[in-house]
């Protein structure tokens, strides 16, 4: 028999009643019911209700016992009083009356509380994060994960994927993010860096011929953290396939999503096949690429209203090369000035930056705001149509040149979202943006260059390349969004040499600076490449959306902190000259 438990503390009932049993765990509450002491006892899978009575010879010393030390008990299973049943817990008909008990593991004062879980600073969290892991919430989101990869590994394998597990130490790649190097010892002056992405290694599978690969990947980028991507490292659902196309993945991750969100979450979700809308019109109607479609607001292109109108401020800009963007919401003209007044200061702050914010409100029969009397019934009755409004909508006016139009387009529309309560918290929508262009043009240096992943294959291949200007050019580049959260970037794959070389000398590298950068990627489809295409959805940020979770850090086990620290264990910090002299390095430490 197991020295330390008979039970684990889910698995008492009332079939148990007048067993001995042991059980172990972490003292998680107690209460003194007029002399009756009550202890409730944790373990991974739950909680046991023990009773104390008075006359017990240990009464003292472990009524004495302060919350999460670990101890042993010996008792007899006991049925409650019915007006003492606890029915949120499976052990809830049930008390163990102890017996005898003996400490394994004593605990200091601790830092925070596990119970109750009140609010903790994060830094605090973060350093005695085995602490915070005990709390149920963070406890559930982490198992909670574990079983989403258990579940996501079960589906791939039934679509005939196999997991390869591809090099952690590789070369470093000058596209991308910033790589975290890690020096060589046996190549003095040398380094390796921890993959951004398995991205070269899946295609180079592919060459091999393996036809359908996945992995839970490990990823490393030096990036500043957000609320939504973990700094230093992350972990991704790769996925590559060989002879497949853009119709087939879409097939095969709506297949994943919708078997992921329906099992691990209550909310509601868009049936297959999710929605596709190509890049230049996520721009014009959300103004980004990343639009949450929970919000009904959409943008229109009304351009051509205003050019000439009797709204100076808007014709003269356009006369400039400005765009209008007109943003209508339904049922909200009755909302008070302050409102309104919030709107548009906000819209001019430095955070937006945008040079005004007009609005129309249809109201009691009219319509108002400060541009109503300088458009003539006829626009004012264009706007309406095109704009599908009536009594008691409101439109939002943007007018500014078309890139900062779609910025400012964006920050308005979330904003009204947020502040109208227009975003629906039980339901999860999806969509998939698409034909992204290939190329675009640098603002600051007048040059063509990349728009995206250079390694897409171009819409048209190699006669696209020859003959289309390339900022018409379209790539077979696709991105999934769900509730404005973007989940994977994802792309056919450019497999042919002479393509990837005609792409990459139109994006400003000669073919001696393709060979040199991506030697090994541009050898293998020399000899013998498939089409093939994937894409790699990020793991923690759709545990973090199942979980209904704000930051990444709440379904990460043992994350870092905003500056890329780990407070637990210390790291980064300096290592023993003796180290770095065995690796050939020095230090130099910036001035302040």
């Amino acid at each position: 028999m197991n020295e330390y438990r008979t039970h684990k503390c889910s698995d008492l009932r009332i079939s148990d009643i007048g067993q001995s049993v042991v059980l172990s765990g972490w003292l998680h509450n107690r209460r003194d019911h007029g002399g009756v002491f009550f202890i409730d006892l944790r373990d991974h899978y739950g909680i046991t209700q023990l009773v104390v009575q008075p006359d017990a010879p240990f009464f003292e010393e472990i009524t004495h016992l302060q919350k999460e030390n670990v101890i042993r008990v010996k008792g007899v299973v006991e049925k409650r009083d019915p007006d003492t049943v606890n029915n949120k817990i499976d052990t809830g008909e049930v008390e163990v009356l102890i017996e005898s008990f003996d400490i394994l593991g004593p605990a200091e004062p601790l830092p925070f509380a596990v119970f109750p879980e009140d609010d903790v600073a994060e830094e605090l969290r973060l350093k005695y994060r085995f602490v915070d892991l005990r709390r149920s919430q963070l406890h559930n989101d982490i198992v909670l994960r574990s079983k989403i990869i258990s579940r996501v590994r079960q589906k791939m394998e039934s679509l005939d994927f196999i997991e390869y597990q591809t090099p952690v130490l590789t070369a470093s790649s000058p596209e991308g993010a910033r790589d975290f190097l890690v020096p060589s010892r046996l190549h003095p002056g040398h380094f390796y860096a921890l993959p951004q992405a398995p991205q070269q290694f899946k295609q180079l599978l592919m060459v091999a011929g393996f036809d359908k690969y996945f992995q839970i990947a490990p990823c490393f980028r030096d990036e500043d953290a957000r609320a939504n991507r973990s700094p230093g490292e992350f972990y991704q659902i790769d996925m590559e396939m060989s002879f497949v196309t853009q119709d087939e993945i879409f097939a095969i991750i709506e297949d994943l999503f919708v078997d992921l969100f329906t099992t691990f979450s209550n909310k509601k979700i868009d049936s297959a096949p999710f929605v596709r809308i190509p890049y230049k019109e996520a721009m014009l109607k959300y103004g980004s690429d990343k639009p949450d479609l929970r919000n009904p607001v959409v943008a229109r292109d009304l351009t051509d209203i205003f050019d000439g109108s009797g709204f100076s401020i808007f014709a003269n800009q356009i006369a400039s090369g400005a765009v209008v963007r007109a943003l209508p919401v339904k049922g909200v003209a009755d909302n008070p000035k302050k409102f309104f007044n919030g709107m548009v200061q906000w819209a001019m702050g430095d955070e937006i930056g945008a040079g005004g914010l007009a609005y129309l409100q249809w109201k009691d029969g009219e319509i108002k705001g400060p541009i109503a009397k300088v458009l003539s019934a006829d626009e004012l009755n264009e706007i309406s149509n095109r704009c599908d409004v009536g009594e008691g909508d409101v439109i939002f006016f943007v007018c500014d040149d078309e890139k900062k139009a779609v910025s400012i387009v964006s920050h308005v529309r979330n904003r009204l979202g947020r502040e109208l309560n227009l975003l629906s918290s039980d339901e999860f929508k999806f969509c998939w943006i698409i034909d992204y262009p290939m190329f675009e043009e640098n603002d600051d240096t007048g040059k063509i260059e990349f728009s995206h992943n250079p390694f897409s294959m171009p819409q048209g291949g190699m006669e696209a390349l020859l003959a289309k200007d390339p900022q018409d050019i379209l790539a077979y580049q696709y991105d999934i969004v769900c509730n404005g959260e973007e989940l994977s970037s994802g792309a056919i794959r450019n497999h042919r040499a002479d393509i990837m070389y005609k792409a990459f000398e139109i994006g400003g590298y000669s073919k001696d600076e393709v060979d040199s950068k991506f030697g090994g990627m541009i050898n293998a489809f020399k000899l013998g490449a498939p089409p093939h295409g994937g894409i790699a959805p990020g793991l923690d940020r759709l545990v973090m959306l199942i979980a209904d979770r704000e930051n990444l850090r709440e379904v990460v086990a043992f994350p870092m902190n905003q500056k890329a620290q780990d407070l637990m264990m210390g790291a980064p910090r300096p290592v023993s000259d003796h180290q770095l002299n065995e690796l050939s390095i020095r230090t130099e430490t910036p001035e302040e």
